[in-house]
């Protein structure tokens, strides 16, 4: 399913990017490591002890470095050999002022690295954790990449680290390799793709297992690549440096080998938010995680090269989300929740009777909020607003549901009714909408 995730990253360093730092190795001399991921709108999220404190990183193709934001004070200070810089990435806004840290002591389950280096964003706008529904600390890519065979098996949400000295491919008839360009230590791959026009071309994609969406294409970096009548203006996502924006809409053909996607979604970012993008001048877009997830992917980064295995997701259609409401974490809420008990009794005549025993109690549940609402779509048209809290979706109520499982109703099929109980202001107040698909 298509559970959009609003980051896309493109990190560029104006210094200090060429600062030496250790390595990842797996410990007890051992050949591989298996590690359990959480999927979250297509995205992989997992577990890393930083100096002593457990930390969630997004695992992301998509950046070389490694970035820590969302620190409380006292992890803050456990950082090691401390100094200010400048990052600038994708988005409309100014370079972040950020700190470098090295020397840092990185550990999973059976991988250790006792001198990593990472960026920190203290910035309290860049934050994930909205996004994503749950406490988000950090993004790591290129790092751990780069010293292993990489295999994820988006199924059973498993990692495995092989050691490339040793680790050797197995025989696998409905497997494909294909070869990895990397440009700033980021992985590339020619794919072939069919416009409106029905032309098919060849274009250049980062690999972005850290963007949500299936494809993004960029405008002005090829002729071929021409946008249909049949998109919308859309918010796309969150940068490094701010909000980006563009068009919505689907592709022909996505070809990779004899791997082949009808009616892809694809998005069309404006040029004025990824300027960084284009330092790479054969880059044609963004390979995300809504077709990465299809397959099971083998990296190898030290081999240069990316084997892919259809999986069960393979077949599921590109769903988008027909509302035009896009929702972040607003933080918890306190709620009045009932709990009920039985308890046996005698009644006044001696017979034996079960009464139902009703309490209240207040509990923190997570809380959604209208961050974005898409011009002319279901949902604002419908006078919702933005900072509306979602209470209730549907008859049920919104925080006992996950994020991604509220996006989903919203990608359900054109006309299906969305009833929405919301609070605004302190009012509770009572909205509902049909779904509009964009492209029918």
């Amino acid at each position: 399913m298509n559970f959009r995730i609003f980051l896309v990253l493109l990190f560029i360093f104006y210094t200090l990017s060429g600062i030496a730092q250790g390595r990842f190795h797996i410990m007890d001399q051992k050949e591989s490591v298996s590690l359990p991921f959480i999927l979250i709108h297509n995205l992989i999220v997992i577990q890393i002890e930083v100096n002593g404190t457990e930390l969630s990183f997004l695992f992301d193709t998509g950046i070389d470095k490694t970035i820590l934001f969302n620190l409380k004070v006292d992890m803050s200070e456990r950082m090691k050999d401390v100094e200010e810089i400048e990052l600038k990435g994708l988005g409309e806004g100014e370079a972040l002022k950020a700190m470098i840290s090295r020397n840092n002591l990185f550990v999973m389950d059976g991988l250790i690295n006792p001198n990593q280096m990472t960026y920190i964003i203290y910035d309290s706008m860049f934050d994930l954790s909205g996004k994503m529904g749950i406490d988000i600390n950090g993004i790591i890519g290129g790092d751990l990449f780069r010293d292993f065979v990489v295999k994820v098996n988006y199924s059973s949400k498993k990692l495995i680290f092989y050691n490339p000295k040793s680790y050797t491919y197995k025989k696998c008839r409905n497997c494909e390799t294909f070869p990895l360009d990397f440009y700033s230590e980021k992985p590339f791959i020619d794919v072939v793709v069919q416009n409106y026009l029905g032309e098919e071309f060849d274009v250049k994609l980062l690999i972005d297992s850290g963007g949500g969406d299936a494809l993004w294409l960029f405008e002005n970096s090829h002729p071929k690549i021409i946008v249909s009548d049949k998109y919308f203006n859309d918010y796309l996502g969150k940068g490094l440096n701010g909000d980006i924006y563009g068009k919505r809409s689907k592709i022909d053909k996505l070809k990779i080998g004899s791997f082949v996607f009808e009616d892809a979604s694809v998005s069309y970012p404006d040029s004025l938010y990824i300027v960084a993008a284009y330092k790479n001048k054969d880059r044609n877009g963004t390979l995300g995680a809504n077709v990465l997830r299809r397959f099971h992917v083998i990296y190898d980064y030290p081999g240069r090269k990316i084997t892919l295995r259809k999986n069960s997701h393979y077949k599921n259609p590109f769903l988008y989300n027909k509302s035009g409401l896009e929702l972040t974490y607003g933080g918890d809420m306190v709620v009045k929740e009932t709990q009920s008990r039985f308890a046996e009794g005698v009644s006044s005549e001696g017979k034996s009777i079960t009464q139902i025993i009703s309490s209240y109690a207040l509990a923190y549940k997570p809380s959604y909020v209208i961050s974005h609402l898409r011009d002319d779509s279901p949902a604002k048209n419908a006078g919702l607003m933005t900072g509306d809290i979602i209470l209730e979706i549907n008859g049920s109520v919104a925080y006992n549901k996950e994020m991604q499982e509220i996006i989903h109703i919203l990608s359900q099929k054109e006309n299906k009714k969305i009833k929405l109980l919301i609070s605004r202001n302190g009012q509770h107040l009572k909205y509902e909408f049909n779904l509009k698909s964009m492209f029918e």
